[in-house]
């Protein structure tokens, strides 16, 4: 609701006269709070109630978190606009501990995200990692309450609540390679609506754009979702350049794989799909393999 209320906001900002209606949905991965998000789908639980509500008119747009936009579209939608980048790191929030490595062994970490969960692991295998669900005041509830010594969280999504002080620590990419697309805005409207479309494309962001679009080639050739730790995250060097991160590794932290290219920025997505295949070459197709994920390549 934060990110569809900003949205309204610069909306009005930008086209004086303009109303704006904040059609309010839940979608099933806001209801389902008991189960990981592995174990109940993944990404699309996040949106398909509203690009339904696009589709049928309830709606002219949908807002959503980068990170959990699946890769394909309906075919009448389209993704136009990606807003400029909030901080993409992951933080550590806990009340007693000020960083990873000042928590006891055997210490519990709330997290919903594989991918936090195998980077954790990998470096600290003592402790506990423990399902965490809910929006980010719950969360926050169930750390004060002591379910947890510390919960891991978007730094992105505590900035904009308004809860930056909570931040403990901030992980350093380079210790947790964010979700492809953390921290930045999507917003999703219909191909056949160019009305639509002039209103809001004056909100993309063309660097954050070109940074989620090498993030999603990861994903889209590692079929990512929300049952695979892959991690992808983009930088832009210069003018023209682009560093291009990826990885994906067992939920245990077992063995983790790690990929990176660097080139022109005009070729993000082909760069993406190039730090892709190199994870596949080195063993990401049997991770995945036996994560229970068909790697066989769809044909285009």
């Amino acid at each position: 609701m934060w990110q569809a209320q900003e949205v309204a906001t610069q909306l009005k900002a930008m086209h004086i006269g303009l109303e704006v209606e904040l059609v309010g949905m839940t979608t099933q991965g806001d209801r389902i709070l008991d189960v990981s998000l592995a174990g109940i789908g993944g990404k699309g639980l996040f949106v398909k109630e509203l690009e339904e509500g696009i589709l049928s008119g309830r709606a002219d747009i949908a807002v959503h978190s980068m990170k959990d936009v699946p890769m394909v579209l309906p075919s009448a939608l389209h993704l136009p606009v990606i807003m400029r980048r909030e901080d993409p790191r992951d933080a550590l929030v806990s009340n007693h501990f000020t960083s990873l490595e000042a928590l006891p062994r055997g210490a519990r970490i709330g997290t919903s995200s594989l991918r936090r969960q195998c980077q954790i692991q990998a470096c600290y295998p003592d402790f506990r990692i423990l399902s965490l669900r809910g929006n980010v005041n719950t969360r926050l509830a169930k750390l004060d309450a002591g379910d947890f010594d510390a919960i891991i969280l978007a730094a992105a999504g505590l900035k904009r609540l308004g809860f930056e002080s909570r931040i403990a620590d901030y992980l350093d990419v380079a210790q947790s390679l964010p979700a492809i697309g953390q921290g930045a805005i999507g917003i999703e409207c219909r191909c056949n609506d160019p009305r639509v479309h002039e209103l809001i494309v004056p909100l993309n962001d063309a660097s954050t754009y070109t940074r989620v679009l090498a993030e999603r080639a990861i994903s889209a050739r590692l079929y990512g979702s929300c049952q695979t730790p892959v991690a992808g995250y983009a930088e832009l060097e210069g003018d023209d350049k682009i560093f291009v991160r990826g990885l994906i590794g067992f939920p245990d932290g077992s063995e983790i794989i790690r990929s990176q290219a660097r080139g022109n920025a005009k070729e993000a997505e082909d760069l993406g799909g190039r730090v892709a295949e190199d994870l596949l070459m080195q063993g990401a197709d049997c991770i995945l393999t036996m994560l229970g994920i068909d790697v066989t390549p769809v044909s285009r």
